[in-house]
């Protein structure tokens, strides 16, 4: 990769990791599109899987009093599944359809975060079910699972630390999981990926820290409005440049 390359994933990193840090969660979602304008999708959701992994170690460990493990095990099981799913699909699949799907993905959840479109409504444990079989197959394949498993839990858990927590946790065991895949699976062993990893883990650090003082500072649904308009911004970016360029 060019100088120029490595210079605009530095910022989407960066800029990516920002929003991690304010909201706990979203980083792929809005990395992953806009690094994948420029770079293979199959080298960037496992470059960010490793991102992703490390920043729900940092976030964990500050908040794990709090995380609720029976929600967890209720998703865990049928997120493996999903998990494998996701992963033959990753490798197997034509990239063209899977960043179009993806991009759309993205833009969905843009909308529903920027109008605040949700109900409060709690939802039954069955709903474990098809939360951890999605969201395992779009976290493999696109390293972006975290909106089911958001929607899932905030009709849960109602306690604002308990929601940060639960998800921290959440995508650190399924990171791991991911981890273990990609690897056997070779997504780890790419040219530059290593290289890429230890460029991108102290702009991830960096930016997670001044996340957090962001945070203390604005309100949910400001953190949830700037998620979603740069949601609709990067995937309509994909969609630019799968259908016209």
């Amino acid at each position: 990769m060019t100088p120029e390359i490595y210079l605009t994933a530095a910022f989407i990193i960066l800029l990516a990791y920002l929003i991690r840090g304010i909201t706990g969660f979203g980083s792929g979602l809005i990395a992953i599109p806009l690094l994948a304008l420029f770079m293979p999708l199959d080298f960037v959701v496992p470059l960010v899987l490793v991102l992703d992994f490390s920043a729900s170690i940092a976030l964990s460990r500050q908040t794990q009093k709090a995380v609720q493990w029976r929600e967890l095990r209720d998703l865990m099981p049928f997120s493996i599944i999903g998990l494998l799913i996701g992963a033959v699909l990753l490798v197997n699949m034509p990239h063209e359809p899977l960043l179009i799907a993806l991009a759309l993905f993205v833009m969905f959840f843009g909308v529903r975060y920027v109008f605040n479109i949700h109900g409060n409504r709690h939802v039954s444990r069955v709903w474990s079910v098809p939360t951890g079989l999605g969201g395992g197959t779009i976290s493999a394949m696109f390293g972006t699972g975290g909106p089911p498993y958001v929607i899932y839990l905030s009709h849960r858990l109602r306690d604002k630390t308990q929601l940060r927590s639960t998800l921290s946790a959440l995508f650190m065991f399924e990171g791991a999981l991911r981890a273990a895949i990609f690897i056997y699976m070779g997504l780890l062993a790419q040219d530059g990926m290593l290289f890429s990893i230890l460029i991108a883990l102290p702009l991830m650090a960096m930016s997670l820290v001044l996340g957090h003082k962001v945070h203390l500072r604005i309100s949910s649904r400001q953190q949830l409005t700037i998620v979603g308009v740069l949601l609709i911004v990067s995937g309509g970016s994909l969609l630019w440049k799968v259908w016209v360029l």
